[in-house]
């Protein structure tokens, strides 16, 4: 008998049987495998009734409800590659407090997690940690690990080997630029042959490094 998740319904909008499930796992055998599949969970039994008796496109793609994505990068093992790591970053407010961290993409095991630091933002952060991510894979003569990012800007600085922030220095950031400046100099004084690829939040769900503070 499938285990019910703790105050959770799970609406199948496309899959092999499309409804309302009370556990995960039974959510899962409507899903996996299964062509752009799409579902969410919800707290309540009316909010997932309301939710299935509407369109998928109101509660995914338009985002209205203040739930996120399921994501289990096991039912896209196809499509994402499973020597991966994956770097995110969390800002409260522009500037505000941010933080970043890596996980292994599959098991979502920590890797590294910085911070919190203060009049941060969260572009500076997401590039800080595909930076780290970087540096810690060269150091183990890693070559083969892809990183993945959900962060375009953050790809653009590394790749463009500049940063373009709008962030002032502040006597609350100065380890930040301290970081920043370290950074930089990795990245115009090393090469690396490692892959940096744009993680599918549309498709996917939220990167397997999210805080889950959104």
């Amino acid at each position: 008998m499938s285990k019910k998740s703790k105050g959770k319904y799970y609406v199948v909008w496309v899959g092999q049987n499309p409804g309302i499930y009370n556990s995960w796992s039974d959510c899962q055998l409507q899903i996996k495998g299964f062509p752009n599949a799409k579902y969410k969970s919800f707290k309540s039994k009316k909010e997932a009734e309301d939710a299935f008796n509407g369109s998928a496109v109101d509660y995914i793609v338009k985002k209205k409800s203040s739930e996120k994505i399921t994501t289990d990068p096991k039912l896209f093992e196809n499509e994402i590659i499973k020597d991966s790591i994956s770097v995110d970053a969390a800002c409260s407010g522009n500037p505000g407090k941010m933080e970043y961290r890596c996980v292994e993409t599959f098991n979502k095991n920590e890797i590294f997690r910085m911070g919190p630091f203060y009049d941060g933002t969260n572009n500076v952060g997401e590039y800080l940690a595909l930076v780290h991510a970087l540096a810690m894979l060269k150091k183990n003569g890693d070559s083969k690990t892809i990183i993945y990012s959900d962060s375009r800007t953050a790809m653009s600085w590394v790749r463009n080997k500049k940063v373009k922030t709008t962030l002032k220095p502040s006597k609350l950031n100065k380890e930040i630029f301290v970081l920043l400046e370290r950074a930089k100099d990795w990245i115009n004084n090393n090469t690396f042959e490692t892959k940096i690829i744009k993680w599918d939040t549309k498709k996917w769900g939220e990167i397997p490094a999210d805080f889950g503070r959104k």
